[in-house]
């Protein structure tokens, strides 16, 4: 593994616009770089990074079978109790997933440290599925990459398998919430992925969304939701006012109600327990005290943080770098600190894709920081050996 600098196609940018990427730049930094790119061999993606990624989410299902049927787990993950029943009923009945994103910590050496399981509403999936391999194109077509190059990055064929496969009905509704231009992103790829399954899809804002008197989940025309796609955090809807209504309206929700329980940082702690030692997991614990736990550094994350916010990182030398955020109130998940590798003065997580429940593909973030934001940086990246 190893990272690349590269020279940016003159007109990224143009390209970016045309294809529907509109979020490429945050607050005029880009957001999505290819002014270098990561270079992995076909033993490191497989071996290192594939596998494992496998193994991991046949733990992360089998953790969601045990902590269904227990009310203690169920506690410990801070699972509203009047939402335990939807998320059970979710499990059993087999309600269908699309996707989900791990954060793993890897620097060309393995073993793969995984760092987060983000399975309910993870992002970055149109640049790591569809504009990396564009990149990857354009640039052997250019003479920028050698023609052998390839690209760990089946997304959008498994996703389009599935979207084939699990038998959705139409229409099928996306929504996202109404100002991120990043979420639009996301579910209007997803969307158009759908269409080409052969299902009639439509957009909404996630505001939109109304309730009849049936107790039918309904979109701006009072048509009933049979299949809805929610760009939105399972543990923000059981706070909504509408919330208890998701349990009687026939909608199917995807990502199903039981990926509350994979979404939530939480689950890291429980993982460790089950499964201590594992080599591609990390000491993690549910603990309100970070100050009382001794060790080589640790980081303490909220149940519910997204992007970062009101991470803390106490590092073995006694270094503290924190965001802040809006989770400050917990609970939270402590865990054990695995410096992220640093490549040309940049910090690099590794987002390994699952579609369903094989591996897909993978999306690279950097940061000058330790803590992975939303605004760190996407790079490509490609196999060669």
């Amino acid at each position: 593994m190893k990272r690349v600098s590269s020279l940016p196609r003159p007109d990224w940018r143009a390209t970016a616009e045309r294809l529907g990427f509109h979020f490429h730049t945050f607050d005029g930094e880009p957001y999505w770089d290819e002014s270098a790119y990561y270079q992995f061999s076909l033993r490191q993606i497989e071996d290192d990074l594939e596998e494992p990624t496998r193994q991991l989410h046949e733990l992360c299902m089998d953790l969601v079978a045990r902590v269904v049927d227990s009310e203690q787990l169920l506690d410990r993950l801070a699972i509203p109790e009047g939402y335990r029943d939807l998320i059970r009923h979710s499990w059993r009945q087999g309600h269908p997933h699309l996707y989900g994103r791990m954060d793993l910590c890897y620097d060309g050496h393995g073993p793969a440290k995984l760092l987060e399981t983000n399975y309910d509403t993870p992002t970055s999936l149109y640049e790591a599925s569809f504009f990396q391999y564009v990149w990857l194109e354009e640039q052997m077509r250019r003479g920028q990459l050698p023609v052998r190059a390839d690209q760990f990055n089946s997304i959008e064929d498994k996703l389009l398998q599935a979207f084939v496969e699990l038998g959705f009905q139409s229409p099928f509704h996306f929504a996202s919430v109404r100002d991120s231009l990043e979420d639009r992103g996301t579910v209007e790829y997803l969307s158009d992925i759908a269409r080409q399954a052969g299902l009639a899809t439509q957009l909404i804002d996630i505001e939109a969304i109304g309730l009849d008197r049936a107790g039918r989940f309904v979109d701006e025309q009072d048509q009933p939701i049979s299949t809805l796609f929610k760009l939105y955090p399972w543990e923000n809807l059981f706070s909504e006012a509408f919330g208890p209504a998701i349990a009687h309206s026939r909608t199917l929700f995807v990502e199903p109600p039981w990926k509350a329980i994979l979404s939530n940082k939480g689950a890291l702690a429980l993982l460790w327990e089950l499964h201590e030692g594992h080599p591609n997991l990390l000491p993690a614990f549910i603990d309100p005290d970070p100050q009382g736990r001794p060790g080589r550094g640790w980081v303490r994350k909220p149940f519910f943080s997204r992007e970062g916010a009101n991470v803390e990182i106490h590092t073995p030398t006694g270094e503290r770098i924190s965001e802040q955020g809006p989770y400050d109130q917990g609970p939270f998940v402590l865990q054990q600190f695995q410096p992220l590798p640093s490549f040309a003065g940049s910090h690099t997580v590794l987002g390994s894709w699952m579609i369903g429940d094989q591996p897909a593909g993978i999306g690279i973030r950097e940061d000058n920081s330790l803590i992975t934001k939303d605004t760190s940086r996407f790079l490509p990246h490609i196999i060669l050996d």
